[in-house]
């Protein structure tokens, strides 16, 4: 922006300049420059068209050394005064109206040069017995012609290498914009993600973490902007220590103070910027470790999965201790069982084996008879232990089943109290979004 063409003037009376010439030095002037390259260019081209002009109308040698300095500020002069102050917008020149301008050129080229060809065929139509003097000024004004075409035509090769410039920078800008908003999305629905994960239990973590992020969103656009400033302090003053090193040896001291000191203010914003970098480095590993501890509270979905399949595996656990405890049940009523029949079988095989001896006599056979009534007499109160031990059990059995039953009631209700608390906290979430909304 800085080394942009900037119109100063403005002409308001354009229908009463006739004259190529003068319409360029014209158009020069409401840009701030004059006709040529550099001044000494412009005196030389004035004092050579002077000359032409001086021997065209016959004037004598000496009329032809004219103060050229003062002629050339009378024609500034009547030029400046058909113009007036531009301001600082209207000064402005646009890529359209470069383009605009390159476009104007090109069409006045085309119709100077259509205009030197006719020039050029009426020239050898013309007399072979033409005076000399007719020839020379001839050739002077297509030489003049010819110069004028090639300084048009670099003009416009200049103003076209600048649109392209322009174009492409345009272009970047495009690109650039399309980038921000794709990452403007993404932010985006990023929030539209954390917003639906937002509970009571972790709405004081996620507000730290929009606070984190937007402090690091801010941090890069500082970043952006330091950088880009950066450069730009960098490209300039770069500038000025080339411009500094062309200039001629007599540069004063204090010229090069000042550039010691831009060095010195460029390392500082340099280390500065490490610093930035290193501060977001240590804000983004701040805002990942958050972001793992609320990965790692589990929301109000996941707690109601883990305890159904907590459930699920209680229940497994249960139907498997049943099971190995029936088993054991089963085993010990066998074992018994089977002792019990073990005594029988070897009460009978006593009771066979002693029979024959004990009928000998009378005396063995009342004694026989008081041991098989001892027996008799034992086998009753294990049978009374027995049935005494099977009504305990069965007591406990009654007892353990009137406190199953209380818990499977518990149980119920405990199931009805989860289901209503869901319920609330449904209806306490519609009424919190109804509130923010609102």
């Amino acid at each position: 922006d800085a080394y942009k063409p900037q119109r100063r003037y403005r002409r308001h009376d354009d229908g009463k300049i006739r004259d190529e010439e003068s319409r360029v030095h014209s158009t020069l002037l409401e840009y701030g420059r004059r006709y040529g390259y550099s001044k000494e260019k412009a005196d030389k081209e004035d004092e050579k068209a002077a000359k032409k002009r001086a021997v065209a109308a016959g004037l004598q040698k000496g009329e032809s050394d004219v103060d050229l300095e003062a002629e050339e500020e009378r024609r500034i002069n009547a030029l400046m005064s058909g113009m007036s102050a531009m301001g600082l917008q209207e000064a402005r020149l646009t890529a359209s109206a470069v383009g605009s301008i390159v476009g104007m050129q090109s069409e006045e080229i085309r119709q100077i040069a259509s205009e030197y060809e006719d020039k050029h065929a009426e020239i050898e139509q013309m007399d072979r017995g033409e005076k000399v003097g007719g020839v020379q000024h001839h050739k002077r004004v297509t030489a003049s012609l010819q110069k004028q075409i090639q300084q048009q035509q670099t003009k416009r090769d200049e103003v076209s290498a600048k649109h392209e410039e322009l174009h492409k920078a345009y272009l970047e800008t495009q690109a650039k914009l399309a980038e921000t908003r794709a990452r403007e999305g993404q932010i985006a629905e990023e929030l539209e993600k954390l917003n639906e994960m937002e509970t009571e239990e972790n709405q004081e973590v996620l507000q730290s973490l929009r606070s984190l992020v937007a402090l690091n969103e801010n941090l890069k656009r500082q970043e952006k902007e330091f950088k880009a400033h950066c450069k730009e302090e960098m490209v300039r003053l770069k500038g000025n220590i080339d411009r500094l090193k062309s200039e001629e040896s007599g540069i004063l001291s204090e010229d090069q103070e000042r550039a010691k000191m831009i060095e010195k203010q460029f390392e500082a914003d340099k280390e500065k910027l490490h610093k930035i970098k290193l501060l977001l480095a240590r804000k983004n590993r701040e805002i990942a470790g958050l972001q793992r501890k609320i990965d790692e509270v589990p929301s109000r979905a996941e707690l109601s999965q883990y305890q159904r399949r907590f459930v699920e595996l209680y229940n497994q656990v249960a139907a498997t201790h049943k099971e190995t405890k029936q088993f054991y049940t089963l085993y010990n009523t066998l074992d018994d069982k089977k002792l019990y029949l073990n005594k029988e079988v070897n009460l009978l095989n006593s009771i066979y084996d002693n029979f024959t001896q004990a009928m000998s006599s009378a005396a063995n056979k009342e004694q026989f008879l008081k041991q098989f009534e001892q027996i008799v007499e034992g086998v009753k109160q294990n049978r009374a232990k027995v049935e005494k031990k099977k009504q305990e059990e069965k007591m406990k059995r009654d007892g353990f089943n009137d406190q199953y039953l209380d818990l499977i009631e518990k149980q119920r209700l405990y199931f009805k109290t989860v289901k209503d608390f869901k319920e609330e906290c449904r209806k306490n979430e519609i009424l919190l979004s109804k509130l923010r909304k609102s």
